[in-house]
């Protein structure tokens, strides 16, 4: 087994996923470049480099962890099954999976510097945001042109659905009392049976 040589920079995919885990744990504010060199085996010179500023490093973290959650969505989005079997898979794979998710650990982290953030950032952010409402908006045209859902206007209902698994997604993150996981899951099954149930079923 050959041992990596010292000047050799790690994998792109290592050096994002201990970032996720470091900003996970500690928050962006705490995380040190040195310390991140030491954890992937870099020096902060070169992951400045690399990527500028700790706001950069956040928003290309996200970008990669984003992307993986991405081939995942489609994975489930094309599956032969029923379209609210599919939106089901579609909520469990946005809402965290409990107090400082990593992924959404990043979104907060973002969301905290948008109000600071250059045009750049903010269109990146945009796109990844994008993504996950094109593919609610083709599944609810879907399940609403095979009789599975009641007539609703697929982008409204896409935005007000969104906005309410992002409410209720930061109260999971954050670990707010009240608001464990399986309890956000049922108020959104529930809110999507009375919402998207056709009447005549």
């Amino acid at each position: 087994m050959t041992t990596r040589r010292r000047n050799t920079a790690p994998p792109r995919e290592d050096v994002l996923a201990a970032a996720m885990d470091m900003i996970a744990e500690r928050g962006l504010e705490k995380l040190t470049m040195a310390a991140l060199g030491r954890e992937v085996g870099m020096s902060s010179g070169h992951l400045l480099y690399y990527f500028r500023s700790k706001d950069e490093l956040l928003l290309r973290t996200l970008e990669w962890s984003e992307g993986r959650l991405g081939v995942e969505r489609g994975r489930l989005l094309m599956r032969a099954a029923p379209a609210r079997e599919r939106l089901d898979a579609y909520v469990d794979l946005y809402v965290p999976d409990g107090h400082r998710d990593p992924h959404w650990t990043l979104w907060l982290e973002v969301w905290n510097r948008s109000q600071n953030a250059d045009e750049d950032a903010r269109e990146r952010q945009a796109a990844i945001e994008g993504a996950w409402h094109r593919d609610l908006v083709a599944l609810l045209a879907e399940g609403i042109s095979h009789g599975e859902f009641r007539p609703v206007d697929p982008d409204r209902f896409a935005a007000r659905l969104r906005a309410l698994l992002d409410g209720f997604s930061i109260h999971v993150a954050i670990g707010l009392r009240g608001t464990a996981r399986d309890q956000v899951l049922s108020h959104v099954r529930e809110f999507l049976d009375e919402s998207l149930t056709p009447s005549d079923v």
